[in-house]
């Protein structure tokens, strides 16, 4: 009895493995198991590589901040369906020489994170702009090789990013920025941040075309005055969110405007940031009288 209890019984690599294992069991194992499965043994070694040959979303954060330059290259060796790929965890060794061959066999890469990946250079931002015309989100953050060369090359070919970070992207200027923006309208969340070259010019322009954004990211924009503000709150009538940290020449008066339309804005009121300091420094400030 036992002997045909045990036969009826069905082992885990028996059931299909595209028709069921794959897109029902193994997409709910965080990557970091998936990738430890495959020291089982042999055939579970084949079963994840098929997973992973036909998973849609990778990032490597899941597998820990040193995943190995050769894990990084076996994990996407065979996959050519990509949508999301965050490879920020891999900053300290990644170059163009690993991802390079992902983003060409990827055409259909749709959100990209290479923030703090430094070893990279612009020929990565040129594979991107030929190889993945559906980009809709890019995060270059800290990458200081971005020039305004490669991100008119991404701009030109890339139409439909709405979400961009260039957060010290320090080569670029008010010329490439505005190029961005002429071919990239549906823009809704733009990061400039820690950039000394960027002036209201470009800011104008950006709140002149893009007028879905939602999300602006100023901070360090040490050049930029009022008028640029002046601007995002006449166009940029959806705006949720405003980053203006060490923007010393940008006002409360301008800001205003933006906090009655509810836009958060991470600079306090003068008086609420007062009130905080006396708080801090001596514990007088809910006993002051605001009326005054």
């Amino acid at each position: 009895m036992e002997t045909g209890e045990s036969s009826s019984r069905c082992q885990l690599l028996e059931l299909p493995w595209e028709d069921v294992l794959v897109p029902h069991v193994l997409c709910h194992l965080p990557l970091c198991q998936l990738v430890s499965l495959q020291r089982v043994s042999k055939p579970f070694r084949n079963l994840i590589q098929v997973y992973l040959t036909n998973c849609h979303s990778l990032d490597t954060s899941q597998l820990g901040a040193a995943i190995p330059k050769s894990a990084f290259c076996r994990i996407l060796r065979d996959n050519s369906v990509l949508h999301h790929l965050v490879v920020h965890s891999c900053s300290d060794w990644l170059t163009d020489l690993e991802l390079l061959p992902v983003i060409g066999q990827n055409h259909h890469l749709e959100k990209v994170d290479v923030t703090g990946c430094r070893g990279l250079s612009r020929r990565t931002l040129v594979a991107l702009s030929l190889s993945c015309p559906n980009l809709q989100q890019l995060s270059l953050r800290q990458c200081d090789w971005v020039d305004s060369l490669s991100l008119r090359s991404l701009a030109d070919r890339c139409s439909r990013l709405v979400s961009i970070d260039l957060t010290a992207c320090k080569q670029l200027n008010d010329e490439a920025v505005c190029y961005l923006v002429r071919k990239c309208p549906k823009i809704r969340s733009l990061s400039l941040a820690v950039n000394a070259n960027i002036s209201d010019g470009s800011v104008q322009e950006v709140a002149k075309l893009c007028t879905e954004l939602e999300h602006l990211d100023l901070t360090g924009c040490l050049r930029l005055r009022n008028e640029s503000i002046r601007t995002v709150a006449e166009y940029c009538t959806k705006l949720s969110s405003l980053k203006v940290n060490h923007c010393h020449n940008i006002t409360e008066g301008c800001l205003e405007v933006l906090r009655k339309k509810g836009v958060d804005i991470d600079v306090e009121p003068p008086l609420q940031r007062a009130l905080v300091l006396l708080q801090d420094v001596v514990g007088f400030a809910p006993y002051i009288n605001l009326q005054i």
